[in-house]
């Protein structure tokens, strides 16, 4: 019997990023980043002209901060040592909705910080690419962890058979971002991996689903 996979998002579950990204834009891109509610399309405004960001920009700013700024995120508490514990049980990969050619410098991020692991990269909703994934591995079950409602939505129509934990460990956004367990997507909704880690060793314990 193959082992468990584990398949983990990891901006926001692993490490910090809007935060980072938030002291980015303000200190040196002219961009405030102020969420109300779980708008996020009206969070990021110019500083001179107060206007709200059209979407190019959004984007282009995200790039940026991917392709010069990722040394400056640092890990969620916890996170790392959690996952780690976790291999030692389950092979453990991690999915992360960036572009392609950046997969190899987040594989070397999160290795400089002792999580070796391979990465794949998505655009998109993530049900597809965790298809593709369980079926790589064949697991004997497979746990999904994300910190994005749509994402745990999409998986729990394309692969049902998944464990899905709906983490984010930015308390910045985590009480804005929608619940995918209220709406039925996630089996569960932990925050702090302190607590999330003993929920993720009990589902490896339990039976083959």
């Amino acid at each position: 019997m193959n082992r468990p996979l584990i398949i983990s998002d990891c901006d926001e579950v692993i490490l910090h990023m809007v935060v980072h990204f938030k002291d980015w834009l303000e200190e040196s891109q002219g961009v405030d980043f102020q969420l109300e509610g779980n708008n996020f399309a009206n969070a990021l405004r110019w500083q001179n002209s107060g206007k709200v960001l059209e979407q190019k920009d959004v984007w282009r700013f995200l790039g940026g901060f991917f392709d010069t700024e990722m040394d400056k995120q640092a890990p969620i508490a916890g996170a790392i040592e959690g996952i780690n514990q976790l291999a030692e049980e389950a092979d453990v990969v991690v999915l992360t909705n960036l572009v392609d050619e950046r997969r190899d410098r987040r594989a070397e991020q999160l290795a400089a910080f002792g999580l070796h692991a391979r990465v794949f990269t998505n655009q998109g909703p993530k049900g597809p690419a965790l298809k593709a994934i369980i079926e790589e591995y064949a697991p004997s079950k497979a746990i999904f962890i994300d910190d994005l409602a749509q994402h745990h939505e999409s998986a729990s129509q394309i692969v049902p058979l998944t464990k899905r934990l709906h983490l984010c460990g930015e308390p910045m956004i985590a009480a804005h971002i929608e619940c995918a367990h209220k709406a039925g997507h996630a089996d569960a909704r932990i925050d702090q991996w302190s607590h999330a880690l003993p929920w993720l060793k009990g589902q490896l314990q339990e039976t083959k689903v």
